[in-house]
């Protein structure tokens, strides 16, 4: 009886997470879930308060700086040292007794707190909580299984968008100069081009073919490619270019 009470509770709490996993995804910027998210996140565990925070963009802001030299201080805040530790939610029951606590953090509307990681390449960059009064019934095992959910998904989400975003800061990728291969290389990447396999490469210049698998890798870190296709379209873009190039000097 317990194993299925515990199966209907596993179903009905995925089907109430699975709209804010959703939420995560449409999400525009960071500004986009500290506006919508967040405050949905409030409602889903009943709490008094709820947000969504990146650090870059709180230490940034020098009104924040008080604050956060109190809520991010690894000596000072015990759930924040659980979080940078373990990279996974908490709440303050786990780590601090209600007094002490209550000397970490005395606002009435933060008597119970839950808060987890946003990682991003294995740093803690971010974080989401809830708090609840004293009036309020404390965050529980359950609180935090989901809170976690939703934290790998926020976790998820911000290594897409700022890889994204740092991909497209870069400068655009110059096509590579035939120049940097050899007579040889060129041989080779030509004859990649026209389909042939390693050993039909071998066969056509007298060589093994574990010498062109062996120049291939040469190749590929010169060209700062990682297959033969992408080393076939660059040496296409190449050539187009230095086409181009002696037209014009014509």
């Amino acid at each position: 009886m317990r194993l299925v009470l515990n199966r209907v509770l596993f179903i009905t709490m995925t089907i109430l997470l699975k709209p804010l996993f959703e939420e995560i995804y449409q999400a525009k910027d960071e500004d986009d879930l500290r506006s919508h998210l967040a405050p949905k996140i409030g409602e889903y565990f009943t709490a008094k308060r709820s947000g969504i925070f990146f650090f870059d963009q709180l230490l940034a802001d020098r009104r924040f700086q008080p604050v956060l030299n109190l809520a991010l201080s690894l000596e000072h805040n015990p759930v924040a040292r659980y979080i940078a530790e373990r990279h996974t939610p908490v709440h303050e029951g786990l780590v601090t007794t209600p007094k002490a606590w209550k000397l970490i953090c005395p606002r009435p509307d933060h008597w119970h707190v839950m808060a987890g990681p946003i990682v991003d390449r294995g740093q803690v960059v971010g974080s989401v909580g809830c708090t609840r009064e004293r009036s309020m019934p404390a965050f529980d095992t359950q609180d935090l299984a989901d809170l976690s959910a939703i934290c790998l998904h926020l976790s998820a989400w911000t290594a897409t968008v700022r890889f994204a975003r740092s991909a497209t800061s870069k400068p655009p990728h110059q096509p590579f100069s035939t120049h940097r291969l050899t007579p040889r290389e060129l041989q080779i990447a030509d004859l990649v081009a026209s389909g042939r396999t390693n050993a039909e490469i071998g066969n056509e210049l007298w060589i093994t073919e574990n010498s062109v698998k062996q120049a291939l890798k040469r190749m590929f870190r010169k060209l700062e490619v990682s297959s033969r296709t992408e080393m076939v379209a660059q040496l296409a873009t190449a050539q187009r270019h230095n086409f181009k190039s002696n037209l014009h000097l014509t």
